[in-house]
C-alpha cells in the first residue's frame, strides 16, 4: 500500500471513529505511520486530504457502477444484494465521505448526491417507472442504514432482514413495473 493510500485510509478511519474535528494533520499522519512532512508531500492541506478522499470515492464508484451495469442479475438486484456492509474500500470511503457531508462539506455533499444519482440512473434504465426505481433504491439504502444503526456495520441485528430475503420483493417490483426493460430473474442471491 502506498503512503498516499495509507493516509487516505487513516483519514477515513478517524472520520468514522471521531468525526471531522479529530482529523488533524498530525493525527492522520500518526495513524498512517507517516511523518507530518510525508503527509504534506502528498496532501498540502486538510482540504487537499478531503479532496483526495472524495476523489477516491469517485474512482470506487466508477468501479461499482461498472459492476452494477454488468451484473448478470441486473442493476436492481445488484444494488440490493450489495447494500450490506462488507468493510471494503467502497464501504469505508462512502461512510467517511457521508460523515463529511453530514458536517456540511459541500464537496462531500455533491459526491454523495452524484453517487445516488448514478445508482438510481442504472436502476431507472432497468425500471422505467420512477416510483419503482426509487423504491428499489430505498430498499438498498434501508439495508445499509439498518446496518449502520447497530453501531457495528458488520453486525446483524436480530430484528433485521437480509438482502437475500428482500431480493424476491425486488423481483416482484421488477415484474410489476410498467416499462420494465426485462422480466425479473428467478435466481438465488
Amino acid at each position: 500500500m502506498s503512503a498516499r493510500d495509507a493516509l487516505l485510509d487513516a483519514y477515513g478511519a478517524i472520520l468514522l471513529e471521531a468525526g471531522q474535528r479529530a482529523t488533524t494533520l498530525s493525527a492522520v499522519a500518526a495513524r498512517a505511520g507517516v511523518s507530518k512532512g510525508g503527509l504534506l508531500y502528498h496532501f498540502t492541506s486538510k482540504d487537499a486530504l478531503t479532496d483526495g478522499l472524495i476523489d477516491r470515492l469517485g474512482a470506487l464508484m466508477a468501479e461499482d457502477i461498472a459492476a452494477m451495469r454488468a451484473a448478470p442479475d441486473g442493476p436492481s438486484r445488484y444494488y440490493v444484494r450489495t447494500s450490506v456492509w462488507t468493510d471494503c474500500a467502497l464501504d469505508r470511503t462512502l461512510v467517511a465521505v457521508a460523515q463529511l457531508a453530514q458536517e456540511s462539506h459541500a464537496g462531500a455533499q455533491e459526491a454523495m448526491d452524484r453517487a445516488r444519482r448514478q445508482w438510481l440512473g442504472l436502476i431507472r434504465e432497468e425500471v422505467a417507472e420512477e416510483a419503482t426505481a426509487h423504491a428499489i433504491l430505498l430498499i438498498g439504502d434501508g439495508l445499509y442504514f439498518d446496518a449502520a444503526l447497530s453501531g457495528d456495520p458488520g453486525a446483524v441485528r436480530a430484528d433485521s432482514i437480509t438482502a437475500a430475503e428482500l431480493l424476491p420483493v425486488v423481483d416482484r417490483l421488477l415484474a410489476g413495473a410498467p416499462g420494465a426493460s426485462r422480466t425479473a430473474p428467478h435466481t438465488t442471491p
